[in-house]
């Protein structure tokens, strides 16, 4: 089941990375060129990033009996803290590559500050 949901998943990606980078090259260039699709472009890649990172999130481990000084609460704080963080830098600067860079550094981060000084 998992190998085959893994293929699927691989092959629909493909699919859709295929039809967005082959569409350009089939819409008329005056429709290319309406304001509306560029708003589109410039915000697509931190909504697919956000769809990633809150499908990714670790609520399923946090129960009811969870307390501060529990690990899995730790992961998710650090994930709901670096993706506010990411939504913030890409708001400010526009590039998609600094801001996961500043996730990726926020989300380790936050975890150890977290686990330091509530675990």
């Amino acid at each position: 089941m998992t190998s085959s949901y893994l293929i699927f998943a691989t092959l629909a990606m493909a699919a859709v990375t295929f039809i967005t980078r082959a569409l350009p090259a089939l819409i008329p260039r005056k429709l290319l060129d309406t304001p509306w699709l560029h708003r589109l472009n410039e915000s697509l890649p931190l909504s697919v990033m956000v769809l990633l990172i809150l499908t990714s999130l670790s609520y399923q481990d946090v129960s009811t009996t969870v307390t501060l000084s529990d690990t899995e609460l730790h992961l998710l704080m650090a994930q709901v803290g670096a993706l506010i963080l990411v939504l913030f830098i890409y708001h400010i600067s526009r590039q998609l590559l600094v801001s996961m860079v500043v996730g990726i550094a926020a989300i380790n981060g936050l975890f150890w500050l977290f686990s330091s000084f509530l675990g």
